[in-house]
């Protein structure tokens, strides 16, 4: 008889006691999970503001500040400079865009300059060049061992109305130089300051 009720008394706190689990789970991931689901939803918006803001913000800035020079050409060629950074390796890339607003194809075909490695340059920004005023000298854009430049080439040309990006690499001025002339073609010289890279 003792044994039986105490069978019955085991098996009811078992009961209670599974029961009161399935209860505390079923709480648990029901008012934990929608609480992590809101915390989660809300750090997932406000991380999704906080990086849309920051690549809005970072991109802003470039976005909305004066370029360094900007000379138009007589054919209606825009040409902007954007960027002068010395870097660590002993040299300096300039960066910027080319504007057509001419009615035709432009290739770049009086960018390239007075050289023998036409072939491998062909229709790109080779011809430009570096002019430190106060140190009474002129840098090339840099060539590799095969002969083409550290710069961009205009494949296909740009058509009329459209803008397209361009680099150059130079070798640096001395340290103490920042003020230069960006020089390409039959453009105007562009007065352009050069800026430590990061």
């Amino acid at each position: 008889m003792d044994l039986r009720h105490t069978m019955k008394g085991r098996r009811a706190l078992s009961t209670v006691a599974i029961t009161t689990g399935l209860l505390l789970m079923v709480a648990g991931c029901g008012g934990g999970g929608s609480g992590k689901s809101d915390k989660g939803s809300s750090s997932s918006s406000s991380s999704a503001t906080n990086s849309n803001g920051g690549t809005t913000q970072s991109k802003a800035p470039e976005s909305a500040a004066a370029p360094l020079a900007e000379v138009k050409g007589e054919s209606g060629l825009v040409l902007t400079v954007t960027s002068a950074k010395r870097d660590g390796g002993g040299f300096v890339t300039v960066e910027g865009t080319v504007t057509n607003n001419t009615s035709a194809l432009w290739v770049a075909a009086e960018w390239l300059g007075d050289e023998s490695e036409l072939a491998r340059n062909g229709g790109s920004i080779a011809g430009a060049s570096l002019i430190d005023q106060k140190g009474k000298k002129k840098y090339l854009i840099l060539r590799d061992t095969s002969g083409r430049c550290l710069c961009t080439k205009f494949t296909g040309g740009v058509r009329p109305g459209a803008t397209a990006d361009w680099f150059a690499q130079f070798p640096a001025p001395p340290a103490d130089t920042t003020n230069v002339d960006f020089q390409v073609g039959s453009m105007p010289p562009a007065s352009i300051q050069i800026s430590d890279g990061e």
